[in-house]
């Protein structure tokens, strides 16, 4: 296994695979110069850690993926250990926008229905495809959610085995909330509502909350009554009696779908990282966004969020929009979530998180010219709105924060099937949908084989990208069809979280 990797030859820095000592001398190839070049490390260097290949003068700009990932804070020398004693980043405040696109944009595949890649999954009586048929509990509000989760329990052990699983979503909120943050929780549940993973919902209010049943209804917009029913508690002599015989009636409906192959086109995929490390952007990252152009060039949707990890890395997703009209949607995406962290007087570029430092992550643009990766390479074809449902073909941004398990929820409510996580240190959690943790490096995934789905660790030992990518959009069609279940399905880890900004009276 080598020692250290170059993402780009233009870059001022190598990141190490392995610890390096201080004294070490790595040789390395320079692009003025012919030949590999030694390099004496003066520091001791942590795996994941960026190494300084030339000198560098204070307020100067240092590359990595070939770009830069801040300014060195200090005269910087050749083999000293770059991090964030001695590098800051370069972001500041707001930044103008120029339309330019880089090369012509690319219209989402036509897919001949005939060559189509299938999988096997649940065709609902509105078209969509789910790829689970589980029974979902949505409660409107946060204080029925004890009553709720001893419903799951009791429905799962009173029908086991007819559909793939009674599921319920804990949260806080539905009540006592005014404006923008009611119509978060009511959009996003709604979202959730209508996802095609769920063959049957039960839809259970308190009776005095603010998310009322009548007015959740008109945030569902049109569906089928029998696959949604409501209840309202206060109502109820017994809710927990008859909120069993609404589930066995959603359960009756739910028997009528059985699997069957459908195109790969259905499938939507989220893209999300947490816990990211030095490796992230060089394995885990570059791995899920060869599989996300794979789906796509197959006619499918993958869905890219976490909108602050975004920044400084925001133009290479401007430049691959689809038209203009979309490119100003990327603008006001990204100044909108700015002005977020402005109203609540915090700094804009805040981040990465201590456990990303940790793990080798200096600044926010590095962060972002890694987790921007996920994305591939395909034109963005929409941006869609928090709690918002996806209906684009191809490439999709979704406003949400960087936050781990909001913004899973919002993929899992845009209507992503699966979400590929990727993280380097390592996470149990799950959203409502199946989600796949892939490790950015083999120790993690040696380490924690209950959390990990696919090791991305083995792109820099002894397997190459179109052999990862393969082997991984393999597993997520089998994923897809049933044949194979994640981690957090399997423990039934499950959660959802809701985007919060405002007054709660």
């Amino acid at each position: 296994m080598n020692k250290w990797i170059r993402l780009h030859p233009k870059d001022d820095v190598i990141i190490a695979l392995q610890p390096i000592s201080k004294g070490q001398t790595v040789l390395v190839d320079h692009v003025d110069t012919e030949g590999a070049q030694p390099i004496v490390v003066q520091d001791d260097v942590p795996k994941g850690h960026k190494i300084l290949l030339r000198p560098v003068s204070q307020g100067q700009d240092i590359l990595k993926f070939g770009y830069s990932i801040g300014k060195a804070k200090q005269p910087l020398e050749p083999g000293c250990w770059v991090h964030t004693h001695n590098m800051e980043t370069g972001l500041k405040g707001f930044l103008e926008y120029q339309y330019e696109q880089s090369g012509v944009p690319q219209a989402p595949k036509a897919v001949d229905p005939s060559q189509a890649r299938t999988f096997n999954g649940y065709v609902r009586h509105n078209g969509e495809v789910g790829i689970r048929n589980e029974i979902w509990i949505i409660n409107t509000v946060g204080c029925i959610n004890k009553m709720c989760e001893s419903l799951a329990r009791m429905a799962t052990s009173q029908y086991p085995e007819l559909v793939d699983g009674v599921h319920h979503f804990a949260h806080p909120f539905g009540c006592s909330q005014l404006g923008d943050d009611l119509t978060h929780t009511r959009s996003l549940l709604a979202s959730l509502v209508q996802h095609p993973n769920a063959a049957g919902v039960l839809v259970v209010g308190l009776g005095c909350e603010n998310n009322q049943i009548d007015t959740f209804k008109e945030a569902i917009g049109e569906f089928d009554p029998q696959r949604i029913l409501f209840m309202r508690s206060q109502d109820e002599e017994d809710e927990l009696e008859r909120g069993l015989e609404l589930i066995g009636e959603l359960v009756s409906y739910a028997q009528r779908f059985k699997r069957q192959p459908v195109p790969l086109s259905k499938l939507k995929l989220g893209l999300k990282c947490g816990g990211s490390d030095g490796l992230s952007g060089i394995t885990a990252n570059p791995l899920v966004g060869a599989v996300s152009d794979k789906l796509i060039e197959a006619g499918g949707t993958s869905i890219l969020t976490e909108v602050p990890e975004m920044f400084g890395a925001e133009t290479i997703l401007m430049n691959r929009a689809a038209d203009e009209q979309t490119f100003d949607k990327i603008v006001h995406l990204v100044n909108d979530f700015k002005q977020y962290f402005i109203r609540h007087d915090q700094e804009i570029y805040e981040n990465p998180s201590p456990g990303n430092k940790e793990g080798g992550i200096t600044t926010l643009e590095e962060k972002s010219l890694g987790c921007t990766q996920k994305g591939g390479h395909a034109t963005v074809v929409d941006v869609v709105g928090y709690g918002k449902r996806v209906h684009q073909i191809g490439l999709n941004l979704l406003e949400a924060p960087g936050n781990d398990m909001v913004s899973v929820t919002a993929l899992s409510a845009a209507g992503a099937h699966i979400v590929l996580f990727t993280t380097g240190r390592g996470t149990p959690f799950g959203g409502p949908v199946p989600t796949v943790k892939i490790s950015t490096n083999s120790e993690l995934a040696a380490r924690k084989k209950n959390w990990i789905d696919y090791n991305a660790g083995t792109l820099v030992e002894d397997q190459t990208m179109e052999e990862a990518s393969e082997e991984l959009f393999e597993q997520i069609i089998r994923i897809a069809s049933g044949e194979q279940k994640t981690h957090n399905e399997q423990r039934g880890f499950r959660e959802i979280a809701i985007f919060k900004d405002g007054v709660i009276l």
